[in-house]
C-alpha cells in the first residue's frame, strides 16, 4: 500500500487554500474544488442508496450492490481526475456498463407517458436525490471543463449517463417495491 493518511488534519488549508493531487494549491472556493465537492456528495448519496437497498424488500440485492459499488469505484477515479489536471483514469467501460444497464431495467419498464415526481419508496427517492446530485455534479464538471479545457470527454459522459441511470433505477426500484410513480398533475390547482 501507498502512503498512509496517519495525520488528517495539516492545518495547510487553514488560509483558504487546498492542494491539488499535482501539489498545486487552489482556493478552496476555486471551480475544481466545487466540482469535487460535488463529486464527492453525489458519492455520499449513492452510499445512501446502497444502504438503502440493503434493508429493502427488493430482489436481487447482491446485482444492485455490485452496480452501486463499481458506481462508487469510478466516481473516486473521476474525482482522482478533478483533482489532479490532465490525469485520466476514467474508461469508456463504465459509459457502456451504464447503458447496458439502462437497457435491461428499461425492458421490465411500463412505457413513460408523462413526467413522474421525485417521490415514492425510500430506495425510489434516495435515487432520485442521487440523480438531483449529479446533474449538478456534471454542471460544475463542464464549468471546469469550459474555462479549463482539461477534462476528458469520458468523464462528462459517464456524469450524463450516471444521471439516466439513477432516473431508470428510481423507477424500476419503485416498481420492485410494489409502489407505482408518482405522476406530475399539470393543473393541480384545479382541485384546490
Amino acid at each position: 500500500m501507498g502512503h498512509r493518511l496517519s495525520k488528517i488534519y495539516t492545518r495547510t488549508g487553514d488560509s483558504g487554500t487546498t492542494g491539488l493531487g499535482d501539489g498545486s494549491r487552489v482556493a478552496k472556493d476555486d471551480l475544481r474544488i466545487h466540482a469535487l465537492g460535488d463529486v464527492d456528495e453525489l458519492n455520499s448519496c449513492i452510499g445512501l442508496l446502497r444502504s438503502q437497498i440493503a434493508v429493502s424488500t427488493i430482489e436481487n440485492k447482491a446485482k444492485w450492490d455490485k452496480s452501486l459499488s463499481l458506481i462508487q469505484h469510478w466516481l473516486f477515479d473521476l474525482g482522482g481526475e478533478v483533482c489532479i489536471p490532465n490525469f485520466n483514469m476514467v474508461l469508456p467501460v463504465s459509459v457502456e456498463f451504464l447503458e447496458n444497464e439502462i437497457d435491461e431495467m428499461n425492458e421490465t419498464l411500463p412505457m413513460l407517458k408523462d413526467f413522474i415526481l421525485p417521490a415514492g419508496t425510500l430506495a425510489c427517492s434516495y435515487a432520485h436525490q442521487a440523480r438531483s446530485v449529479c446533474r449538478r455534479a456534471e454542471r460544475s464538471l463542464m464549468t471546469v471543463h469550459t474555462r479549463d479545457q482539461n477534462i476528458q470527454a469520458t468523464s462528462l459522459q459517464l456524469l450524463n449517463r450516471l444521471s439516466d441511470w439513477l432516473f431508470v433505477a428510481s423507477r424500476t426500484l419503485q416498481h420492485a417495491e410494489g409502489g407505482t410513480e408518482v405522476l406530475w398533475q399539470k393543473n393541480i390547482n384545479d382541485t384546490i
